[in-house]
């Protein structure tokens, strides 16, 4: 990408960038740019100022922390070596898996070369990531009985819908259904910090995937806190292999939710799969929505559950957004309790 020899002003610069203009105001608080003022004050970022910036959003997609781009920028030697051996790491893992795909392919075309042609079945799974399970199992209440069916588990899975649409009922039978799934309810607000951090002491190789990932987070804006904690062990833990997360953002600031977020879009899409209950517009932004993530949203008038393209216009699109606060609003309702009688479910707020 080129930019003319002129000034942009910040919504143009953020539309040519694909970025937020909020996105270009962190990096300018960051020092990462400084783009001139006009005598009214007005901020104008000439062609070098965008070239940096669209830098910077190419390092941002490898996931790279705000702190580790800092380092980048700055010309460190041994971050740059981490960010190029990472990135290494996730090459070889796509090769890896396109490798797989071509020896499947080349086994379907020698068997029909022989004459026996592949099931239509073996033809679709191709479209299908090979460690990608599904899953199929009867709605339980408010659905009464309908039949769900998810074709593939995303490494990173949004789970949205109003008070009693019932997303923690079906976030709950996904735990029960999935092979090797766990839910993490909302009593792990309620663990001491040291009890976690006694536990990880008899595991120092957890210990260490935890510190790091803590670190990265807190680098990247966020606050330790035991609430985190409690996230971080179970997300670094090689058991459960899925994880299932009740309101993932209760207890944790602002800052410290968008940091958790971009530090679960960076461990790639071959990571532990999570699914997360949310009403924070800080840990889904349908802008941020990646292909290698899923949006599931529970309709009020209990439809059966869909997946959502996070697009304007795609059908549910509006209900999820419509479902979304601030963490400002969520923070104001934060332990409100909404209780249905005769056998409802509990949904917070």
């Amino acid at each position: 990408m080129t930019f003319k020899d002129r000034h942009y002003s910040p919504s143009e610069a953020a539309d040519l960038l694909g970025v937020s203009v909020k996105a270009l105001r962190l990096y300018e608080e960051k020092g990462f740019l400084a783009p001139l003022r006009s005598a009214t004050g007005w901020r104008a970022y000439g062609p070098e100022d965008m070239a940096r910036a669209r830098d910077i959003v190419a390092l941002r997609a490898l996931g790279l922390s705000l702190a580790q781009i800092g380092r980048v920028l700055a010309r460190d030697e041994a971050e740059m070596t981490r960010v190029l051996a990472g990135h290494q790491a996730a090459l070889e893992g796509r090769i890896a898996q396109l490798t797989s795909a071509l020896a499947q392919v080349g086994a379907m075309r020698s068997a029909l070369g022989a004459g026996k042609a592949p099931a239509v079945s073996e033809l679709a799974a191709l479209a299908v990531p090979a460690a990608a399970p599904a899953v199929a199992f009867d709605l339980p209440w408010p659905w009464d009985g309908e039949r769900f069916a998810l074709e593939r588990v995303a490494s990173l899975t949004f789970i949205v819908g109003p008070l009693f649409s019932g997303k923690t009922r079906l976030a709950r039978r996904l735990s029960e259904t999935l092979a090797g799934a766990a839910f993490l309810g909302l009593e792990r607000l309620a663990g001491d910090g040291a009890d976690f951090r006694a536990g990880l002491a008899g595991d120092v190789a957890l210990a260490a995937r935890v510190a790091r990932a803590q670190e990265w987070i807190v680098e990247d804006g966020g606050a330790a806190s035991d609430a985190l904690l409690a996230l971080l062990v179970a997300l670094e833990a090689p058991d459960p292999a899925i994880l299932v997360i009740d309101m993932i953002e209760d207890g944790l600031d602002p800052g410290t939710q968008a940091a958790l977020v971009a530090h679960l879009r960076r461990r790639g899409p071959q990571a532990k799969p999570v699914f997360c209950l949310t009403r924070s517009s800080a840990i889904l932004d349908l802008a941020a929505v990646t292909p290698a993530e899923a949006v599931l949203f529970c309709p009020a008038n209990h439809n059966p559950p869909m997946l959502v393209t996070p697009y304007p216009g795609a059908p549910g699109y509006e209900g999820v957004a419509s479902c979304l606060g601030s963490p400002g609003q969520r923070a104001r309702t934060a332990g409100v309790i909404a209780y249905r009688p005769n056998g409802g479910e509990e949904q917070r707020a």
